[in-house]
């Protein structure tokens, strides 16, 4: 297979392995064609007021300050005297979208339905607000639109600030919540002299929402545990207060207003959210007014945290729920049909209402539940062969007739607590049953993909000894065999078409399943050569083949334990640092051999450091900035006294403009973090010449000279100019020890060639990526090419994870991009910090090129092995994927497996820029003097 149609495959084959996780995992949950389902009885609310204080984390708004008094005040009187509070727990992953689609739909969205869009609704989906007769809501433009378009009709109303405002280096980011409080009082007073809004007002089923942007925006500027946080809670708490006597006061106090607060997600101590923490999945709740509870004491009760003690609320009983069960809780209060798609279980300890209206209120939430998952079962029935097809037994078509009887019966006989039991009983058989069905089809297509993988494995390493080792010899081909094979497996194929078809299975489906048809197509039509290869294997000392299998897995295995366990990383780097005293190599060259482990040892140290973010250390970003500069000095200094006749001393004029660079780096983020402390935001010149900087460093790199070092050496210095801007700590230095160790492993590797006798090792003074090596030197595979590959998929998860755990969104600290811009933009947000990450990448991917040319390797060779580890690590996670247990786990397993996978892709795109980065250069017109390369 030629080199562009085997990458172009590559690339297609890996991102199926990606997006199948979606599929298999994480598909979309909603159905359609249910029918709403409302309580009969009058309901006690005539309209909800829902405060969501976005952000904002239950310890922060339940604990006390240091002087004994509690941060809010109002709600505090409020949970001890006229409502009901818990914690609500929410589901990952713990972003402002999901949290809201969970309080307002009563559903956990998706994966997939997330990226595709912030702020538009991507499904169609029922809601509270959708339910309501008129919902008015105000706050940010990136959640209020997505529950006003889904509505149908026009009764959603929106009041939103401009999105400019949501400004992380703003003066006081508690001003978006002045400006949703002040702009409820007007509207209110405004509708004194407006009759048609007056009157809309005074009807039933009316929802308020007043989303409060501020308490994130502060938590992500300044930590939850900074004076801002902790002064915008108290502010919240005031706005609360004054709003609803404003209410009370508007409807002459009716005693028919229901008021809620919660927080659509929390966050953890360094400011940031996304993953399972419990920082960030433990949220406020508290209920008052209209069908809510009073304040129950006790004496005991036990939770598996310490809170309560800590809260001083020991005493007050504490009512959790799941995020989702909020919505069936606000459109019972109200008398609103429950969300279509909702999921959750009303929580009747939140209500103060009769025994009846609590029993009918929950075989609503039962019915509506069990609509769903006869939509369900009936669309996976239309979609599966009859003969084929298993139901979900504990909830047969008689067993829901039976269910739905008996609730019936025990409510006319006035037995509640009966009827309640089985109806949770019900709802908790329907919404497994929805899972049933929703993962149906998971063992038969994780097969499929766990058959390619293997497959896809199986025909690299075939590749590999067949074309680049001398393990075989070139065996004729049998046409009659190859053509029998091949109506075999086309026969086998149009089989598996059949099927799917005669099933009317989603398109993806076949992708899947037809997959690993021409995989092993190519894998068995290589027969000969695996006997071939067999023989050749038996003839190998057993011993000696036990043990570099053994040191294969050992390895990879040590690479999957890294991405639990960022340690890990340090005992391979420890490892590596023995490695010229193991094979001998410090013998031949003890200075190259001990700078090798030095920069080992000191790489080593940043696995074992904090994650980057929670302590922001911009003196040390300042430090790295210096070092680069004194490093660049040193480094200019030495090639001009070094003889090279190819080179062109005015070439080195680009280094000093790079240098300049990496220095007005070092000031601006120094400024910039200075200016946003005393609150003056983000100057505008900075923000020009950060930008220009991201614009224009590949520009002068390209500019170089394509000679080894002084090339990589300008690769280090344009991402350095742009890695300053990004760093916020310790993290800054990092590129520089990896850079330094790239550096030392690429003479190293010279000196391992030669110690093997595999080659003559060439002067890589004068080695020039752009000359072109001949296709007959390059040589074939040495078992040492397998031990240069791991070593650079090694350098790769070092540079992934050496500075923090990027598997985890909540890793990502927004300060980091704070150069280049500080209101909020979650697209724009995103796609720096992943330059970021791709920085170090960038590095270890020049460094492994330059180490393919230098070894006379074909760039294709040791980029298979590569890919072999990288697949084997990738099916370790596919098996470790799970969406059970812990939200902490489930989000870890989902995040591993789309980084390896990822990142497999990302390689091969990396090995296309590596080659770019390194060879290509800008031509510039030259003055007087012409020279050739």
């Amino acid at each position: 297979m030629d080199i562009p149609v085997f990458i172009l495959a590559g690339l297609l084959v890996h991102c199926v392995f990606l997006v199948s996780i979606f599929d298999i995992y994480f598909s979309s949950p909603l159905v359609h064609g249910m029918t709403p389902q409302r309580t009969p009885l009058a309901p006690p609310a005539k309209r909800l007021v829902l405060f969501v204080a976005d952000g904002l984390r239950a310890d922060s708004l339940y604990e006390l300050d240091s002087n004994g008094t509690a941060r809010a005040p109002y709600l505090r009187s409020i949970l001890e005297n006229n409502g009901s509070w818990g914690i609500s727990h929410t589901r990952v992953p713990t972003e402002s979208r999901p949290g809201h689609v969970a309080l307002i739909a009563g559903f956990y969205e998706d994966v997939s339905a997330v990226a595709k869009g912030w702020k538009e609704n991507p499904v169609e989906f029922d809601s509270v607000f959708n339910e309501s007769k008129y919902t008015w809501s105000w706050g940010s433009p990136d959640i209020l639109p997505m529950f006003a378009k889904g509505a149908t009709g026009d009764h959603v109303y929106t009041f939103c600030y401009a999105a400019e405002s949501e400004d992380f280096g703003a003066e006081d980011a508690a001003k978006l919540d002045m400006w949703v409080f002040d702009h409820v009082k007007s509207f209110f007073n405004s509708s004194r002299s407006n009759q048609t809004l007056f009157s809309a007002l005074n009807e039933e089923k009316v929802v308020l929402f007043l989303h409060l942007l501020g308490i994130d925006t502060n938590g992500h500027a300044h930590r939850p545990n900074s004076r801002e946080y902790q002064e915008n809670i108290k502010q919240v708490d005031e706005g609360v207060k004054e709003i609803a006597s404003l209410i009370d006061n508007f409807y002459g106090n009716d005693g028919k207003t229901a008021f809620i607060l919660t927080s659509d997600h929390g966050m953890t101590d360094w400011g940031s959210h996304g993953a399972g923490h419990p920082s960030e999945t433990l949220t406020p709740l508290i209920v008052w007014g209209a069908g809510a509870n009073y304040p129950q004491k006790v004496t005991t009760q036990f939770f598996e945290d310490n809170f309560l003690k800590e809260w001083k609320l020991e005493n007050l009983k504490r009512l959790d729920v799941n995020q989702a069960d909020i919505a069936p809780l606000m459109a019972s209060l109200i008398g609103v049909p429950f969300p279509l798609n909702s999921v959750g279980t009303l929580p009747l300890e939140y209500l103060n209402t009769s025994a009846l209206f609590k029993a009918e209120s929950m075989f609503t939430n039962a019915v509506q539940i069990l609509e769903q998952f006869k939509v369900k079962m009936s669309q996976k029935k239309e979609t599966t062969l009859s003969i084929l097809f298993t139901p979900f037994k504990p909830l047969s078509a008689s067993e829901q007739i039976n269910y739905l009887k008996n609730i019936r019966l025990y409510i006319e006989q006035q037995k509640y607590d009966e009827a309640i039991s089985l109806c949770k009983t019900l709802i908790n058989l329907a919404l497994e049953g929805l899972s049933y069905y929703h993962t149906y089809d998971r063992l038969f297509l994780g097969l499929s993909i766990a058959v390619s993988f293997v497959g896809w494995t199986t025909y690299v390493i075939l590749v590999i000894i067949k074309a680049h080792t001398n393990l075989t010899k070139t065996v004729p081909a049998n046409k009659k065999k190859s053509t029998l094979l091949f109506y075999g497996f086309a026969s086998a194929g149009m089989m598996i078409t059949f099927f799917l078809l005669i099933q009317t299975c989603p398109w993806t489906y076949y992708i899947y399943c037809l997959l690993p048809v021409p995989l092993w197509y190519a894998v068995v039509k290589e027969i000969p050569v695996i006997q071939d290869l067999a023989t050749n294997v038996l003839l190998l000392h057993r011993g000696q083949l036990a043990g570099f299998l053994l040191v294969c897995i050992l390895g990879i295995e040590i690479l999957v334990f890294s991405f639990f366990y960022r340690s890990a990383l340090t005992v391979g780097l420890l490892v590596f640092g023995g490695w010229p005293v193991i094979t001998q190599l410090w013998i031949q060259a003890k200075t190259k051999a001990l700078i090798w482990t030095l920069l080992c040892v000191l790489l080593a140290i940043f696995p074992l450091m904090p994650v980057v973010g929670r302590e922001p250390n911009i003196p040390l970003v300042t430090a790295a900035g210096l070092l680069t500069i004194l490093i660049s000095l040193f480094s200019l200094t030495c090639l001009c006294k070094s003889e090279n006749k190819y080179r062109d001393n005015e070439d080195l004029k680009v280094y000093f403009y790079q240098m300049f660079s990496v220095a007005l780096s070092t000031y601006v983020v120094g400024s910039t973090h200075n200016s946003l402390k005393i609150k003056q935001g983000l100057p505008v010149m900075n923000q020009i010449i950060s930008w220009m900087t991201l614009v224009f460093s590949p520009v002068l790199l390209l500019l170089s000279p394509t000679f080894l070092f002084e090339r990589l050496f300008s690769i280090l210095l344009s991402l350095m100019s742009t890695y300053l801007l990004l760093s916020t700590g310790y993290e800054a230095l990092f590129p520089l020890a990896l850079f330094g160790l790239m550096f030392v492993w690429i003479n190293m590797e010279q000196e391992a060639l030669q110690h093997y006798g595999l080659s003559l090792k060439p002067k890589l003074a004068v080695f020039n990526f752009t000359c072109t090596m001949d296709i007959t030197q390059f040589r074939q595979l040495h078992l040492d090419d397998v031990r240069r590959s791991f070593f650079f998929v090694f350098f790769i998860v070092t540079a992934f994870f050496g500075t923090g755990n990027i598997a985890s969104i909540n890793s990502f600290d927004p300060a980091s991009v704070y150069c280049f811009l500080t209101v909020f933009s979650p697209f724009m947000m995103g796609g720096l910090l992943l330059l970021k990450v791709a920085i170090p990448f960038v590095l270890v991917s020049c460094a492994f090129e330059a180490v393919q040319v230098t070894t006379q390797l074909s760039s294709k060779s040791l980029f298979l092995i590569v890919l072999v580890i990288s697949d084997i690590m990738a099916l370790h996670f596919f098996f470790l994927v799970k969406d059970y247990g812990s939200w902490l786990d489930i989000g870890t397993s989902i995040s591993h497996y789309v980084l390896v996978m990822s990142l497999t892709i990302f390689m091969m795109v990396m090995n296309g820029l590596a080659q770019l980065l390194t060879t290509r250069r800008l031509g510039l017109p030259r003055r007087n003097k012409h020279h050739s390369m």
